[in-house]
Protein backbone atom coordinates (compact mmCIF):
# COMPACT_ATOMS: atom_id res chain seq x y z
CA UNK A 1 0.00 0.00 0.00
CA UNK A 2 1.24 3.25 -1.11
CA UNK A 3 2.24 5.77 1.41
CA UNK A 4 -0.06 8.42 -0.28
CA UNK A 5 -3.16 7.52 -2.14
CA UNK A 6 -2.98 8.14 -5.74
CA UNK A 7 -6.44 10.05 -5.37
CA UNK A 8 -4.33 12.76 -2.99
CA UNK A 9 -1.32 12.77 -5.31
CA UNK A 10 -3.88 13.88 -8.33
CA UNK A 11 -5.90 16.36 -6.15
CA UNK A 12 -2.47 18.01 -4.93
CA UNK A 13 -1.72 18.47 -8.50
CA UNK A 14 -5.10 20.01 -9.68
CA UNK A 15 -4.50 22.23 -6.91
CA UNK A 16 -1.08 23.13 -7.60
CA UNK A 17 -2.38 24.00 -11.27
CA UNK A 18 -4.83 26.11 -9.92
CA UNK A 19 -2.06 28.07 -8.00
CA UNK A 20 0.24 28.30 -11.21
CA UNK A 21 -2.84 29.65 -13.02
CA UNK A 22 -3.33 32.31 -10.38
CA UNK A 23 0.01 33.57 -9.94
CA UNK A 24 0.79 33.29 -14.09
CA UNK A 25 -2.67 35.62 -14.61
CA UNK A 26 -1.60 38.31 -11.72
CA UNK A 27 1.92 38.00 -10.85
CA UNK A 28 4.35 35.68 -13.04
CA UNK A 29 7.21 36.91 -12.10
CA UNK A 30 6.75 35.54 -8.88
CA UNK A 31 6.80 32.21 -10.70
CA UNK A 32 10.19 32.67 -12.54
CA UNK A 33 11.72 33.87 -9.27
CA UNK A 34 11.32 30.79 -7.39
CA UNK A 35 14.45 29.47 -5.88
CA UNK A 36 13.63 25.60 -7.54
CA UNK A 37 13.72 27.75 -11.30
CA UNK A 38 17.00 29.05 -10.66
CA UNK A 39 18.84 26.01 -8.93
CA UNK A 40 17.40 23.76 -12.00
CA UNK A 41 18.18 26.89 -14.69
CA UNK A 42 21.76 27.14 -13.31
CA UNK A 43 22.35 23.07 -13.09
CA UNK A 44 20.99 22.56 -16.06
CA UNK A 45 22.59 25.43 -17.99
CA UNK A 46 19.30 26.61 -19.41
CA UNK A 47 18.82 30.62 -20.35
CA UNK A 48 16.77 33.07 -17.81
CA UNK A 49 13.74 34.79 -19.51
CA UNK A 50 12.34 37.80 -19.23
CA UNK A 51 8.92 36.83 -20.69
CA UNK A 52 7.00 36.29 -17.00
CA UNK A 53 8.54 39.72 -15.74
CA UNK A 54 5.08 41.21 -15.98
CA UNK A 55 1.78 39.91 -16.97
CA UNK A 56 0.67 39.95 -20.41
CA UNK A 57 -1.57 37.40 -23.07
CA UNK A 58 0.71 35.05 -23.52
CA UNK A 59 0.89 34.63 -19.79
CA UNK A 60 -3.32 34.99 -18.91
CA UNK A 61 -3.73 32.99 -21.70
CA UNK A 62 -1.11 30.28 -20.14
CA UNK A 63 -3.04 30.98 -16.45
CA UNK A 64 -6.47 30.60 -17.74
CA UNK A 65 -5.31 27.11 -19.68
CA UNK A 66 -3.98 25.69 -16.79
CA UNK A 67 -7.60 26.86 -14.58
CA UNK A 68 -9.31 24.40 -17.17
CA UNK A 69 -7.05 21.57 -16.62
CA UNK A 70 -6.91 21.77 -13.18
CA UNK A 71 -10.57 21.99 -12.66
CA UNK A 72 -11.63 19.49 -14.95
CA UNK A 73 -9.07 16.94 -13.74
CA UNK A 74 -10.52 17.60 -9.84
CA UNK A 75 -13.86 16.85 -11.35
CA UNK A 76 -12.73 13.50 -12.87
CA UNK A 77 -12.30 12.51 -8.86
CA UNK A 78 -15.89 12.61 -8.23
CA UNK A 79 -16.43 9.82 -10.70
CA UNK A 80 -16.57 6.41 -9.85
CA UNK A 81 -13.26 4.69 -8.40
CA UNK A 82 -13.26 2.66 -11.76
CA UNK A 83 -13.46 4.99 -13.83
CA UNK A 84 -11.27 7.53 -12.93
CA UNK A 85 -8.43 5.21 -11.76
CA UNK A 86 -9.05 2.35 -14.45
CA UNK A 87 -10.21 3.84 -17.09
CA UNK A 88 -9.29 7.40 -17.03
CA UNK A 89 -6.25 8.04 -15.54
CA UNK A 90 -4.98 4.96 -16.63
CA UNK A 91 -4.82 6.17 -20.00
CA UNK A 92 -3.64 9.83 -19.20
CA UNK A 93 -0.74 9.44 -16.75
CA UNK A 94 1.50 7.61 -18.66
CA UNK A 95 0.46 10.05 -21.71
CA UNK A 96 1.04 12.81 -19.93
CA UNK A 97 4.76 11.18 -18.44
CA UNK A 98 5.40 10.73 -22.47
CA UNK A 99 4.40 14.37 -23.35
CA UNK A 100 6.19 16.18 -20.54
CA UNK A 101 9.75 14.00 -20.78
CA UNK A 102 9.79 14.72 -24.38
CA UNK A 103 9.26 18.34 -23.82
CA UNK A 104 12.03 18.25 -21.29
CA UNK A 105 14.33 17.08 -23.20
CA UNK A 106 13.11 19.32 -25.95
CA UNK A 107 13.72 21.85 -23.84
CA UNK A 108 17.20 20.77 -22.88
CA UNK A 109 18.58 19.87 -26.08
CA UNK A 110 17.15 22.53 -28.50
CA UNK A 111 19.78 24.57 -29.79
CA UNK A 112 19.48 28.69 -29.91
CA UNK A 113 18.51 29.96 -33.55
CA UNK A 114 20.72 32.34 -32.83
CA UNK A 115 23.81 30.29 -34.56
CA UNK A 116 27.19 28.83 -33.79
CA UNK A 117 27.60 33.00 -31.79
CA UNK A 118 25.45 32.30 -29.26
CA UNK A 119 25.94 29.52 -26.04
CA UNK A 120 26.09 25.64 -26.91
CA UNK A 121 23.19 23.69 -25.33
CA UNK A 122 25.28 21.85 -22.82
CA UNK A 123 27.42 25.30 -21.63
CA UNK A 124 26.09 28.19 -18.69
CA UNK A 125 23.41 30.48 -20.01
CA UNK A 126 26.33 32.95 -18.82
CA UNK A 127 29.40 31.83 -20.69
CA UNK A 128 30.49 34.16 -23.15
CA UNK A 129 29.88 33.42 -26.92
CA UNK A 130 32.70 31.46 -28.98
CA UNK A 131 34.03 33.89 -31.12
CA UNK A 132 34.80 33.21 -34.48
CA UNK A 133 37.69 32.10 -36.48
CA UNK A 134 39.96 34.84 -38.42
CA UNK A 135 39.81 31.95 -41.23
CA UNK A 136 36.30 31.76 -41.79
CA UNK A 137 33.86 34.95 -42.22
CA UNK A 138 30.21 35.48 -40.54
CA UNK A 139 28.79 34.95 -44.64
CA UNK A 140 30.83 31.89 -45.29
CA UNK A 141 30.23 30.19 -42.02
CA UNK A 142 27.89 27.10 -41.87
CA UNK A 143 25.70 28.75 -38.99
CA UNK A 144 25.15 31.83 -41.23
CA UNK A 145 24.11 29.26 -43.71
CA UNK A 146 21.41 26.93 -41.74
CA UNK A 147 20.30 29.51 -39.02
CA UNK A 148 17.35 31.02 -39.66
CA UNK A 149 17.03 34.58 -39.93
CA UNK A 150 15.11 34.95 -36.41
CA UNK A 151 13.97 33.46 -33.48
CA UNK A 152 11.79 30.16 -33.78
CA UNK A 153 9.39 28.14 -31.81
CA UNK A 154 11.95 26.28 -29.68
CA UNK A 155 13.54 29.20 -29.07
CA UNK A 156 10.46 30.51 -26.79
CA UNK A 157 10.63 26.64 -25.20
CA UNK A 158 14.62 27.05 -24.17
CA UNK A 159 13.72 28.97 -20.65
CA UNK A 160 14.71 27.83 -16.91
CA UNK A 161 10.76 28.44 -16.17
CA UNK A 162 9.34 26.27 -19.05
CA UNK A 163 12.19 23.83 -18.54
CA UNK A 164 11.47 23.75 -14.58
CA UNK A 165 7.71 23.20 -15.52
CA UNK A 166 7.94 19.99 -17.53
CA UNK A 167 10.60 18.43 -15.58
CA UNK A 168 8.33 18.41 -12.65
CA UNK A 169 5.27 17.61 -14.16
CA UNK A 170 7.10 14.61 -15.73
CA UNK A 171 8.53 13.30 -11.92
CA UNK A 172 4.69 14.26 -10.85
CA UNK A 173 2.87 12.26 -13.21
CA UNK A 174 5.50 9.36 -13.48
CA UNK A 175 4.68 9.05 -9.53
CA UNK A 176 1.07 9.33 -10.04
CA UNK A 177 1.38 6.23 -12.55
CA UNK A 178 3.35 4.49 -10.34
CA UNK A 179 1.06 4.90 -7.32
CA UNK A 180 -1.76 4.51 -9.84
CA UNK A 181 -0.37 1.10 -10.93
CA UNK A 182 -0.54 -0.43 -7.30
CA UNK A 183 -4.22 0.93 -6.13
CA UNK A 184 -5.63 -0.44 -9.54
CA UNK A 185 -3.97 -3.71 -8.68
CA UNK A 186 -5.72 -3.85 -5.13
CA UNK A 187 -8.63 -2.51 -6.66
CA UNK A 188 -8.99 -5.38 -8.76
CA UNK A 189 -8.15 -7.72 -5.99
CA UNK A 190 -10.97 -6.35 -3.84
CA UNK A 191 -13.68 -6.51 -6.57
CA UNK A 192 -12.81 -10.09 -7.31
CA UNK A 193 -13.05 -10.98 -3.53
CA UNK A 194 -16.44 -9.40 -3.73
CA UNK A 195 -17.45 -11.60 -6.83
CA UNK A 196 -16.19 -14.67 -5.29
CA UNK A 197 -18.32 -13.72 -1.86
CA UNK A 198 -21.31 -13.19 -3.26
CA UNK A 199 -21.08 -15.89 -5.33
CA UNK A 200 -20.53 -18.38 -2.91
CA UNK A 201 -23.36 -16.74 -0.62
CA UNK A 202 -25.58 -17.48 -4.19
CA UNK A 203 -24.31 -21.50 -4.16
CA UNK A 204 -25.26 -21.73 -0.59
CA UNK A 205 -28.95 -20.30 -0.98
Amino acid sequence: MALISVKTILTSLCLFHITLAYFFYTNPNAISEQALVFVLGEAMGMPQTTAFANPNPVSSLLGVSLLITGLSDLVTLSLPEEIWMVHYWGTQAPLRITIFASLSLFAYFSTPSAGRSGPNRLSHPLAPPAPFSSSSSPASSPSSIFSPAGPTGSDGLRNRVFFTFAFIEFLSWFWVWVTLKEEAASFFARKKRRGSHSGGGDAVR
